[in-house]
């Protein structure tokens, strides 16, 4: 990882902000490789980043990740099902499309699928799916209401995140939305169901660095960049919450659209 630590903190603030905002983290994680020249951040780097962002989300909804899993387990030793149960065990279906997705295509996408136009086209493709989800949504239905057949298509939506550009949360986001879930609630569910996603990529990827032949690790620029992106992805979370039934998902589509623009904007030059 020969990053200084200015680059360290663009990257690892770049990486904190975009990975639970509807606007996708490898969209923007490419850019400062392309446009200032930077070195591929690499593994190391990366598992931090993604260190953090769990770590974020598991203290912000700790309480909630606490009372899902006791009721999970609960369900399995015990036979006791409640409504807490029904979703922890909703969030498990719903992460199988996805890790299949990552498994059987992974190394595909990441040898032939990061490119500007494909990047650029998905940031295009999925704005206007999460401009037509937010618009067309009138019901205000909570997590308690979701069909097994929502949360199989929520799944299924999630595992299109693995195409550059897609953006996990908004596309769960979108899909939650089109199942009738208001914005406050399909943003919990999309953060809620990027618990066992980042956990598995984040084990898979650390898997990957163990079994590096040459991996040089610096400790405090590995800890600072967890610490960091970490930060700054509690912060986005707190405060998309706080401000996602006022201002809607509109600001977030036409950012995506004048992302996908300047990416390509990029390719051609």
């Amino acid at each position: 990882m020969n990053l200084d630590y200015f680059q360290v903190s663009f990257l690892a603030i770049l990486q904190g902000f975009t990975e639970f905002l509807p606007i996708s983290s490898s969209g923007h994680l490419i850019l400062p490789t392309l446009l200032f020249g930077w070195e591929d951040q690499g593994l190391t780097f990366d598992v931090a980043v993604h260190i953090g962002s769990l770590a974020a989300v598991l203290i912000f909804f700790q309480r909630d990740v606490t009372r899902l899993l006791h009721a999970w387990l609960g369900s399995i030793f015990s036979q006791r099902h409640s409504s807490d149960s029904r979703l922890a065990w909703m969030l498990f279906v719903a992460t199988i499309p996805a890790g299949l997705a990552g498994l059987l295509l992974g190394n595909y996408v990441e040898q032939y699928a990061r490119s500007l136009p494909i990047i650029a086209a998905a940031s295009w493709l999925f704005a206007g799916l999460l401009f037509w989800a937010d618009r067309g949504s009138k019901e205000e239905r909570s997590m308690d209401d979701l069909s097994w057949k929502a949360v199989i298509f929520i799944g299924l939506a999630q595992a299109l995140a693995l195409i550059p550009g897609t953006s996990r949360s908004g596309v769960t986001m979108t899909a939650a939305l089109f199942c009738h879930l208001d914005r406050k609630e399909a943003a919990r569910f999309s953060f809620l169901l990027s618990i066992p996603i980042i956990m598995a990529s984040g084990l898979l990827r650390g898997a990957d660095l163990i079994s590096a032949e040459t991996v040089a690790i610096q400790w405090p620029v590995l800890i600072y960049s967890i610490l960091l992106s970490a930060a700054v992805a509690y912060l986005c979370i707190h405060y998309f919450l706080q401000l996602i039934e006022r201002i809607g998902f509109l600001p977030f589509v036409l950012y995506r659209m004048v992302l996908g623009l300047l990416l390509i904007g990029v390719w051609l030059v």
